[in-house]
């Protein structure tokens, strides 16, 4: 029997025709406050996902290429069109960009690869995210966000990751969606609980965890994953709920962390040291670890901390002289 992994289930909230606004989730995870510094440009984001809305005007400027690994469209490998909207409302999250209108991207001047991995039913066999992954490799891409995933441990799948990771690529996971709001059960979805990828859980946009968030001890961290805004399908947005919305938060924060550790060491970063940057802005959000990992992912974290330092430093000089 064919085993399939699905993207991670998720609700529709709202469509709406237009919009113009930056989107709760970017904001409450400090990204707006860290684009002087950094936007993302020149990191590139492979979407393993439904495919994407390529002529949508928040995401067109934003798309590199991509292929299709599906068998949407007679398996044509060229074209990786969204008939899903999965992967579209994904891809507005991590970097949708800047122009006056529409919502924008936790990284708004990152690039997008889009690899079509799951069919207009949100359906895809291992091979065709096995082969998405190979791809994304062999494109050289930065990190790669997979918001979906199945109940089957696949040794291949692993591999896979594994060879990315090798490759010094970042693997960001969404957690999964069959969370029974109880930290003392396991709820494990593949790839999300495996230890070499990020696998992100949920939280609302009030910080507290979603009923719905998986939860075990793979968890690293958590991101905003509830009444969503993003990108959708015929140049439209939505309201969308799930962990699926939370893994794209986590990829487009690595891809202004990547660019700003870069500069800042003066070297390219191994994937290791980019977690552990990553790691480093988070907060805890005092939910059980199995549920939040290290808790939310909060760009401005280190600002506020060496601010504290410096603070506390000054009031030691003063007072000793």
């Amino acid at each position: 029997m064919e085993h399939y992994v699905r993207v991670i289930p998720y609700q529709v909230i709202q469509q709406v025709e237009s919009i113009n606004e930056v989107p709760s989730g970017v904001e409450l995870i400090q990204a707006p406050k860290i684009w002087a510094e950094t936007k993302g440009k020149g990191m590139t984001v492979a979407t393993l996902d439904t495919g994407c809305d390529i002529s949508h005007p928040d995401l067109k400027g934003r798309i590199i290429g991509g292929r299709n690994f599906t068998t949407d469209d007679g398996s044509n490998a060229n074209v990786y069109r969204d008939y899903n909207g999965h992967g579209t409302h994904v891809a507005g999250t991590i970097a949708a960009e800047g122009n006056d209108f529409g919502v924008i991207g936790v990284a708004p001047e990152a690039n997008l690869l889009i690899v079509k991995v799951l069919d207009k039913n949100g359906s895809g066999q291992y091979d065709w995210i096995i082969n998405g992954i190979l791809y994304a490799i062999e494109q050289k891409v930065d990190i790669i966000s997979m918001s979906l995933g199945g109940p089957n441990d696949n040794p291949e799948l692993h591999e896979a990751i594994k060879k990315a990771v090798e490759n010094n690529i970042l693997v960001v996971c969404a957690a999964g969606n069959e969370g029974d709001g109880n930290d003392s059960t396991d709820e494990f979805a593949y790839p999300g609980c495996y230890n070499e990828v990020i696998s992100v859980g949920a939280i609302n946009l009030e910080r507290r965890s979603s009923e719905f968030t998986n939860s075990h001890n793979e968890i690293d961290l958590v991101a905003p994953g509830e009444n969503i805004v993003s990108t959708y399908l015929d140049g439209k947005y939505a309201s969308l709920s799930g962990t699926s919305m939370s893994a794209p938060h986590v990829a487009g924060a690595l891809a202004l962390i990547k660019d700003s550790a870069n500069k800042a060491f003066e070297r390219k970063l191994s994937e290791p040291e980019l977690y552990a940057q990553l790691i480093k802005r988070t907060v805890p959000l005092g939910h059980s670890p199995k549920l939040e990992g290290n808790g939310l992912v909060y760009l401005t974290v280190l600002e506020h901390l060496n601010k504290v330092f410096d603070q506390e430093f000054q009031a030691k000089v003063l007072g000793s002289s």
